[in-house]
């Protein structure tokens, strides 16, 4: 084993028995002892360790909780190493202080041929283990739950977690207090300072631990696209899933395709670009599960109280006439904004305004093709907000519709506003991205800085919306919508 180039002074390991793998996430599976060593920046040995052992090298791990396809359904999903074959997987649940049901799960898994290129299908290859989700229905609303992943073995014995809760959610249309997390692009950081990817993603750990700082005061997480940046790298989906871990197992982590996880040659990805190293969407359809009809096409829509997402697939084609097109339109006609006011457009690329340097070169600032063909749809449904990831930075805009501010207000709006503000989030963790030199006239904030966005829904009648940096939690920018009934269709 060699160190890695990135340790810069020498330390020395303390072995012992470990109950958890976040430290080991870099080592296959199926080795279940492994000799460590730490080294100077010239990988000069300075000590073995003694010989470590995962308890179990195969015990279920990483829960990661989302929204079913109702709002009374919540799905918990999480890794193991177990086949059907070796032990049978369930989820051992209840309201808290009640009586525990038992709920099975599904397996699944994918292998090598499944992947779509290099490195993906070569030096970046890691048996994933066994993917479990089991769906947990019938929930009441607003009620908090205790949960635990357990497998029973062939001799009659069990293997399980610890106890995780969670608050199930409103109905829709639920008057409560509801609160949304939302950013794209965040990755993963390794905390002993060895940055893998030439510190690709700096603002990463900032992210996470501003978020498990924050967990008590959000309900609902929303990561809409790139996600590990594991790029063919799988060992980096187990480092991400241990990263969030702390956020997933105890609130909804809701995610959306970007193109580190979809985008290959001739894989039916709308882009053909190599950003995912060849895993061409599947490991993060394994990992992660959405309440999408097909879970390929990684567009959905789920309800939260008083929100309605419709969550696009920017990976794939969303123009007029497609069949993404039609889900798009489908999903915003559906929603009865009497019962649901807060209309949220959701996409990982910019499909409707963004300065950032790239978006601006060719004088579009969007995505190639982006609103042209949803700009109709967000008027005419009248979507309050679109939020996009991609671009590594923050920005907000107007009220805007076809390039026109439809409200002069910057931070308190009233009634209709007669136009979608289109905000991007990009800055979850990766490298930044530079904005044009000019401010467009319907570039309200701009900001180069990692951070997070926050939706507060307090009733029907008013939303508060807050961008936190994540280096120090506070508000950077806000605005509020404040509606009656007569205001809504």
């Amino acid at each position: 084993m060699l160190c890695p180039n990135q340790v810069q002074e020498c330390q020395l390991f303390e072995p012992k028995l470990y109950k958890d793998r976040q430290i080991l996430s870099q080592v296959q599976a199926d080795k279940s002892a492994c000799r460590f060593f730490f080294c100077i920046i010239f990988r000069r040995v300075v000590k073995f360790s003694n010989f470590i052992s995962f308890e179990n090298p195969k015990a279920p791990i990483y829960p990661r909780l989302a929204q079913g396809k109702s709002w009374n359904e919540l799905t918990i999903t999480w890794t193991s190493g177990y086949n059907v074959n070796e032990a049978v997987p369930f989820v051992e649940w209840g309201l808290k202080g009640k009586n525990r049901l038992r709920s099975p799960a599904r397996t699944s898994t994918f292998d090598r041929s499944s992947m779509c290129g290099s490195p993906a299908k070569t030096v970046g290859w890691r048996d994933p283990g066994f993917i479990h989700t089991s769906f947990l229905k019938d929930l009441l609303p607003n009620s908090v739950y205790t949960y635990r992943m357990s497998h029973r073995l062939s001799d009659g014995s069990y293997v399980s977690t610890k106890f995780y809760s969670f608050k199930s959610s409103p109905y829709p249309g639920q008057d409560s207090l509801q609160r949304v997390i939302i950013f794209g692009d965040m990755g993963k950081v390794e905390r002993d300072g060895s940055n893998g990817y030439s510190n690709y993603q700096p603002g990463s750990l900032n992210t996470t631990d501003q978020l498990i700082k924050d967990l008590k005061n959000y309900d609902i997480v929303f990561h809409i696209g790139d996600l590990s940046y594991a790029n063919g790298y799988l060992s980096q989906w187990a480092q991400f899933t241990s990263q969030v871990e702390p956020i997933a197992s105890t609130v909804p982590y809701m995610v959306a395709s970007g193109n580190h996880e979809r985008d290959w040659p001739n894989s039916g990805s709308f882009f053909d670009g190599t950003d995912s190293g060849g895993e061409c969407g599947v490991v993060a359809e394994t990992m992660y599960y959405v309440p999408a009809e097909n879970r390929s096409k990684f567009w959905y829509s789920t309800d939260y109280g008083m929100f309605h997402f419709c969550i696009a697939d920017s990976e794939n084609d969303w123009r007029e006439g497609t069949e993404q097109y039609s889900f798009i339109e489908k999903c915003l006609a559906s929603v009865d904004k009497q019962k649901q006011p807060w209309l949220i457009f959701v996409a990982h690329r910019v499909l409707g305004y963004s300065s950032d340097f790239w978006y601006a070169f060719d004088g579009s600032f969007e995505e190639s093709m982006g609103r042209e063909s949803l700009q109709g749809l967000w008027q005419k449904y009248k979507v309050d907000i679109a939020i996009y990831g991609h671009a590594h930075n923050y920005e907000r805009t107007c009220p805007i519709h076809q390039d026109q501010c439809t409200k002069t207000e910057k931070s308190r709006y009233s009634g209709t506003v007669n136009g979608t503000i289109h905000v991007v989030v990009g800055g979850g963790g990766s490298h930044l991205s530079e904005f044009s030199e000019e401010t467009p006239d319907w570039s309200i904030y701009r900001d180069y800085d990692f951070g997070f966005v926050k939706l507060t829904a307090f009733n029907h009648s008013s939303l508060l919306f807050e961008y936190k940096k994540s280096s120090d939690g506070k508000v950077y920018d806000s605005f509020t919508i404040s509606r009656d009934s007569k205001d809504m269709p």
